[in-house]
Protein backbone atom coordinates (compact mmCIF):
# COMPACT_ATOMS: atom_id res chain seq x y z
CA UNK A 1 0.00 0.00 0.00
CA UNK A 2 2.53 2.42 1.30
CA UNK A 3 6.24 2.58 -0.43
CA UNK A 4 9.10 3.42 1.78
CA UNK A 5 11.18 6.33 0.18
CA UNK A 6 14.78 4.87 -0.49
CA UNK A 7 18.05 6.12 1.51
CA UNK A 8 19.09 8.47 -0.48
CA UNK A 9 15.92 10.18 -1.05
CA UNK A 10 15.24 10.93 2.95
CA UNK A 11 18.89 11.97 3.34
CA UNK A 12 18.58 14.37 0.39
CA UNK A 13 15.32 15.90 1.96
CA UNK A 14 16.71 15.65 5.56
CA UNK A 15 19.88 17.95 4.32
CA UNK A 16 17.80 20.50 2.40
CA UNK A 17 15.33 21.20 5.46
CA UNK A 18 18.52 21.59 7.84
CA UNK A 19 19.48 24.11 5.04
CA UNK A 20 16.46 25.63 4.91
CA UNK A 21 15.77 26.08 8.47
CA UNK A 22 19.54 27.70 9.24
CA UNK A 23 19.39 29.72 6.05
CA UNK A 24 15.82 31.01 7.47
CA UNK A 25 16.48 31.42 11.09
CA UNK A 26 17.49 35.17 11.07
CA UNK A 27 14.64 36.26 9.11
CA UNK A 28 12.07 33.81 11.30
CA UNK A 29 13.65 35.38 14.65
CA UNK A 30 11.40 38.69 13.61
CA UNK A 31 8.42 36.48 12.37
CA UNK A 32 5.20 35.81 14.17
CA UNK A 33 4.40 32.54 12.31
CA UNK A 34 8.30 31.22 12.94
CA UNK A 35 6.05 28.10 14.71
CA UNK A 36 4.07 27.32 11.46
CA UNK A 37 7.04 27.74 9.18
CA UNK A 38 8.79 25.11 11.59
CA UNK A 39 6.55 22.90 11.65
CA UNK A 40 6.30 22.01 8.13
CA UNK A 41 9.45 21.39 8.14
CA UNK A 42 9.70 19.33 10.79
CA UNK A 43 6.61 17.48 8.74
CA UNK A 44 9.05 17.29 5.41
CA UNK A 45 12.03 16.12 7.97
CA UNK A 46 9.83 13.31 9.35
CA UNK A 47 8.25 12.07 5.70
CA UNK A 48 10.22 8.67 5.12
CA UNK A 49 7.08 7.11 2.77
CA UNK A 50 4.42 7.80 0.86
CA UNK A 51 1.67 7.39 3.61
CA UNK A 52 1.33 10.61 5.12
CA UNK A 53 2.71 12.20 8.05
CA UNK A 54 -0.30 12.56 10.75
CA UNK A 55 -1.16 8.99 9.67
CA UNK A 56 2.60 7.52 10.90
CA UNK A 57 2.68 9.55 13.97
CA UNK A 58 -1.49 8.55 14.62
CA UNK A 59 -0.37 4.90 14.52
CA UNK A 60 3.04 4.90 16.30
CA UNK A 61 1.08 7.21 19.18
CA UNK A 62 -0.87 3.70 19.87
CA UNK A 63 -2.98 4.44 22.36
CA UNK A 64 -2.00 7.17 24.41
CA UNK A 65 -4.79 9.64 23.50
CA UNK A 66 -7.64 6.72 24.20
Amino acid sequence: MYQAYPRYKIILRRALVTLIGVLALPVMLFRKDRARFYSYLHRVWCKTSTRPVWLAQTESAGGVFW
